[in-house]
């Protein structure tokens, strides 16, 4: 505890302090102080300054939100969060703040400890490297280097989608103080902090697909066709925890809800985000076509191929079958096979043509 915190604290006894069990105030001629268990009364200046470095604990924890922690009423809710403000009274806390104390929050695991005067220091990285050390591991101290971390995937693909589970690991901001763990978070997985206080205040605005499909314009403006049955497939196909953090709280409309999955994100999402409007363009095309018959003559074993491969594309795990496991259906070997027996010079199945 600094000596410059107990004088900050006296001062503002002057107007009162009541925060997390601490109170301090100035009472008549002299000051109180008063800690769970603990009371202090008529005090001189000099008693007030004795009495408070014997609960150093209390003092630096005011301290650090008064003068430390952002003012910003979704910022300050989240980072008490963080450490569990809400469950532990302050010595418990500290307790647990000496060996750290960790989250999780989608992708990321943030650690909370405490410094030499009792503000808090974060540790930012992948969760996949929680107990990788730091040496290990690129280091960075500026918040906004985490915009070019999360801007391609591990194999160096773009990432148009900031909240989908494809964060890349090795990297570490392994001492940043409140304000600037919060606007790393802030480019990470961008307005997540916020949703996640308006939903626990209970003024989370949510805008269901008919809302927001409505006030399309332009050449997304033919999204608003589409029927529930397809928006259903859309929101299981790109709403699911397998390809978004984001626990999905919207629906078609507000009286409408959709059977997909909601996902268990600990952040909500609140309304169909725009790499999802844009897909359902091409959906609502699609959708516009009618179906026709067409006949193929296949073995088993080809039908069930074909089918393997479609779950592989869906799922993300193509690079996962290895070129010798020609058991696999979607083994690329296979699937070169399968195309040379199959398809035409002109690439058609069977030789069938897509029109007539």
């Amino acid at each position: 505890m600094q000596p410059d915190q107990v004088e900050a604290l006296r001062e503002a006894a002057e107007e009162g302090v009541e925060f997390d069990g601490l109170e301090a105030q100035r009472d008549g001629d002299g000051y109180r102080l008063a800690v769970p268990g603990r009371e202090w009364t008529g005090l001189t200046a000099a008693a007030f300054d004795d009495a408070a470095r014997e609960v150093p604990a209390h003092v630096t924890n005011w301290d650090f939100w008064a003068h430390a922690a952002p003012t910003h009423a979704a910022r300050r809710a989240f980072l008490r969060w963080l450490e569990g403000a809400d469950e532990r009274d302050v010595p418990a806390r500290y307790e647990a703040l000496a060996d750290g104390v960790a989250r999780a929050w989608g992708q990321l695991r943030i650690t909370v400890s405490l410094g030499d005067d009792g503000h808090r220091r974060y540790d930012l990285r992948h969760e996949a490297d929680a107990g990788e050390a730091v040496d290990g591991l690129d280091a960075f101290h500026d918040p906004l280097d985490a915009r070019e971390i999360v801007k391609f995937d591990e194999r160096e693909r773009y990432r148009p989608l900031k909240t989908a589970p494809s964060l890349r690991t090795g990297w570490a901001f392994p001492d940043l103080d409140a304000a600037a763990l919060v606007e790393a978070l802030g480019f990470v997985y961008p307005a997540t902090v916020e949703n996640w206080h308006r939903e626990r205040e209970g003024e989370l605005d949510v805008s269901h697909w008919r809302d927001t499909a409505e006030r399309q314009t332009g050449i997304y403006d033919i999204v608003d066709e589409l029927e529930p049955e397809a928006v259903d497939r859309i929101a299981a196909t790109c709403c699911v925890d397998s390809q978004c953090l984001k626990r999905r709280e919207w629906d078609y409309d507000e009286d409408h809800e959709l059977d997909a999955e909601r996902g268990e994100g600990e952040f909500p999402c609140r309304e169909p985000c725009s790499l999802v409007v844009a897909a359902a363009r091409k959906w609502t095309k699609l959708e516009r076509e009618e179906s026709r018959t067409y006949e193929f003559d296949l073995t088993p074993s080809e039908k069930e191929q074909l089918e393997d491969i479609v779950d592989a594309v869906a799922d993300g795990r193509v690079d996962e079958v290895r070129e010798a496991d020609v058991y696999e259906g979607a083994n690329r070997y296979r699937a070169r096979y399968l195309r040379e027996k199959l398809f035409d010079e002109e690439g058609r199945l069977c030789g069938v043509p897509t029109e007539e």
